[in-house]
């Protein structure tokens, strides 16, 4: 972990690259006060979209007096409405995610890292939180590419501790979040209590859900032989097994058949799925593979 923490989650030539995108919502999403980003809703903002006929009760101040000079008609100015949107990241930050080369913690907080200056720098409200037992007291929204420090400090202090139980910290996340957005929860979603409670929580709330699912390389293809005691990192339980080709291949199968039963979920309700491993480049999922789900642009 010393190296890891020693090492930037994000150079400055990928920082560059990440300048070009920004972050994607298919919902129109209502914020708290007025943005950067241009909504299908008509409002009163600064750029002009169409016209339409006065009716008594309009506000007379969006009235085009020149329309009327032209036309001896009355026609109210309609303007595209600027809206906040709010981009929440849940990293899961449990026992587990320590693990690996690099750790799948360390990998997830590049991607978070990545995300959250591609908001800031599109003027989008940032959150970021983390969870492993419960929600953890995360860090006040920011804006502006101003505050990316704040980004990096929060993330780098996060280390591996605790059980997962997402279920619990989504309850927590969709118990205190008022509106709309876009949440990304980053996990490996080894997590005795299951995932589908926690995904229909954060469902439940309106918003825009993209899982990244995360795994370290030798949980995919672990490298193991003879006679072992495997001792579970978050809760200390143990198994004797004997590592042999049926038992690799039946983990294999299970393993399988874990992260095609989170995909289906997801895909069936809507969740954007993004599977990935802790060796394949981030700058590359980010760049590429987010693009193509949709995430960025």
């Amino acid at each position: 972990m010393a190296a890891e923490t020693a090492a930037p989650l994000l150079d400055p030539e990928f920082m560059h690259k990440l300048e070009q995108l920004e972050l994607v919502s298919r919902k129109v999403i209502v914020g708290r006060m007025k943005g950067e980003r241009k909504s299908k809703r008509k409002g009163t903002s600064v750029e002009f979209a169409e016209h339409r006929q006065y009716t008594a009760g309009d506000d007379l101040r969006h009235i085009d007096w020149n329309a009327f000079a032209r036309l001896d008609r009355l026609f109210l100015k309609l303007f595209l409405e600027e809206e906040d949107l709010h981009v929440h990241t849940l990293v899961d930050s449990s026992l587990s995610m320590g693990f690996g080369e690099p750790s799948k913690l360390h990998y997830a907080k590049q991607v978070a890292a990545a995300l959250a200056f591609v908001g800031l720098v599109n003027n989008d409200r940032i959150i970021l939180e983390a969870f492993a037992s419960r929600l953890q007291p995360g860090m006040p929204n920011v804006r502006g590419r101003s505050q990316m420090w704040r980004i990096i400090q929060y993330l780098e202090r996060l280390q591996p501790s605790g059980e997962s139980n997402l279920t619990s910290a989504a309850r927590d996340f969709a118990l205190k979040q008022g509106g709309k957005g876009v949440v990304v929860v980053i996990s490996d979603f080894l997590d005795k209590h299951g995932y589908e409670d926690a995904l229909r929580y954060l469902l439940a709330r309106k918003m825009d859900v993209f899982v990244i699912h995360v795994l370290a390389k030798e949980e995919v293809e672990p490298e193991l032989t003879g006679d072992l005691r495997l001792v579970d990192c978050e809760d200390d339980e143990e198994a004797d097994v004997t590592i042999s080709a049926p038992l690799l291949k039946r983990y294999k199968e299970n393993l399988d058949a874990f992260v095609g039963g989170l995909r289906e979920y997801c895909t069936r309700r809507g969740i954007t799925y993004v599977f990935t491993t802790n060796q394949f480049p981030f700058d590359k999922l980010v760049l590429n593979y987010l693009r193509e789900r949709g995430l960025l642009k």
